[in-house]
């Protein structure tokens, strides 16, 4: 089974009166341990994919299951439950919060998971993967942007998810930064069998994953 499986999937957001269809009959799945990226350009749906996936919006029609559990038949709190336990997020804006040092942010999405939250020894071993223990105790302020991004990806691996989704995680990195957390990305893939679902507009980017899900005009067309 799928973990993540999304079937004829439509969102139409209104402005007034007046209808935008955002995804307009969208089919995917995801099998555990796969690395699948998803590109297009802005305004493609792409991001509003990731969101319907992630549970942050609901979609118009269709359905969304994340290890075998549907969306719309969970209430809100069951599906509130489900995305603290399998799912993690990765933001292009890193989200951290600028009054708490690195090791802080990272503790704060286990505090939120509560009796979700991974063992320490996950903590510890993602911490150690990532290269961020010597700044644990620096403030974003004082982290690089792809350490702020490294410690982002902790932040949401740290309750070990069962799918990563990643929405323009190198957007607002240069070049060098942003091949570094690609590499960090795919060797979590393969190290880990973390699986990943990633956003990019970035070709580049895209090349990191086992395959390529192209959208245009709310549709996946290759």
């Amino acid at each position: 089974m799928p973990i993540v499986e999304v079937r004829d999937v439509n969102k139409v957001f209104y402005v007034g009166k007046t209808g935008v269809r955002a995804l307009a009959g969208v089919s995917l799945a995801v099998e555990a341990g796969e690395f699948v990226a998803i590109v297009g350009a802005s305004g493609s749906g792409k991001s509003t994919l990731l969101h319907v996936i992630g549970g942050l919006t609901h979609p118009t029609s269709g359905e969304v299951v994340i290890e075998g559990r549907e969306y719309g038949a969970l209430s809100d709190a069951a599906r509130t439950a489900l995305r603290k336990r399998e799912i993690g997020f990765v933001f292009q804006r890193f989200n951290l919060l600028p009054t708490l040092d690195a090791a802080d942010n990272i503790e704060l999405a286990r505090d939120i998971a509560g009796r979700a939250a991974g063992p320490a020894e996950w903590r510890d071993k993602i911490i150690e993967r990532l290269g961020i223990g010597p700044r644990l105790r620096h403030r974003p302020a004082e982290l690089s942007g792809g350490e702020q991004q490294r410690v982002a990806i902790a932040r949401a691996l740290v309750n070990r998810p069962t799918i990563l989704l990643a929405d323009e995680p190198t957007g607002n990195l240069d070049s060098q930064n942003s091949d570094a957390v690609l590499a960090v990305l795919r060797d979590l893939n393969r190290e880990l069998g973390q699986t990943i679902l990633m956003i990019t507009h970035n070709p580049e980017a895209a090349a990191f994953a086992h395959r390529t899900l192209h959208m245009k005009d709310g549709r996946i067309v290759a």
